[in-house]
């Protein structure tokens, strides 16, 4: 049986949200992400076919609705009032796993994909020179087709490229990626990294010193983890 055959509001709730996947894929709608391939970028590790599955439990539900904007091949998913009301719920399992599971990430759960995605996501435009921007993150550790990456930063818009996008590049970032998802995570501060050696950029002198400003961090970074 599928469900709990209970009638309580925890457990028909249960039901619909904690089905595997379902709450990152939430995550992914609030975080902004509308199309199916947006947000399958925030979910790497989900397959197209079980991300389409998903998809239709939640607009079974009631928690999300497809749009179309410009024909049937420009199908959108948006949060219905419903999808909406979970916000704070998957916020406060944001904070609650920021503050009690995060201590120990074994390395399967390092995915230089997701965290480049996230980053992207979280780029202070503002701070950026005008114009196009690109900046290449050499990993030195992980798959060889995973250790680069570049975002193409172009007034406010920003891309997340797996191959080189063909532009001359502006800043070039060197770390392992448990440095870089720490840094982002605010588990640890980005000048001590620097520091230490453990993050390194390369480029013009004005770029390497504006680096540390262009991260917005993680959402959740501000909630601190217990002593």
């Amino acid at each position: 049986m599928r469900g709990y055959g209970q009638f309580c509001p925890v457990a028909k709730a249960a039901e619909v949200f904690a089905e595997r996947w379902t709450p990152l894929v939430i995550r992914e709608m609030i975080a902004g992400s509308r199309r199916f391939s947006d947000i399958q970028r925030g979910v790497p590790l989900m397959s197209s076919s079980l991300l389409s599955r998903r998809l239709r439990d939640l607009e079974q539900a009631g928690i999300i609705e497809r749009v179309q904007r410009n024909g049937p091949r420009s199908t959108e998913y948006v949060l219905t009032e419903a999808g909406r009301e979970l916000q704070p719920v998957v916020e406060l399992l944001g904070v609650w796993g920021q503050r009690w599971a995060t201590h120990n990430l074994a390395r399967d759960d390092l995915d230089a994909s997701l965290l480049l995605w996230d980053i992207r996501r979280g780029l202070d435009g503002d701070r950026m020179p005008e114009g196009r921007t690109v900046i290449h993150f050499a990993f030195s550790d992980g798959p060889a087709p995973k250790r680069n990456w570049w975002l193409v930063a172009n007034d406010g818009d920003v891309d997340l490229c797996l191959t080189d996008p063909g532009h001359d590049v502006d800043l070039h970032v060197h770390s392992d990626v448990r440095t870089l998802v720490d840094v982002w995570m605010g588990h640890a501060a980005i000048g001590d990294a620097l520091r230490a050696g453990d993050i390194a950029l390369d480029g013009p002198r004005t770029l390497v010193r504006a680096f540390p400003q262009w991260l917005r961090l993680n959402v959740f970074a501000e909630h601190a983890r217990p002593a």
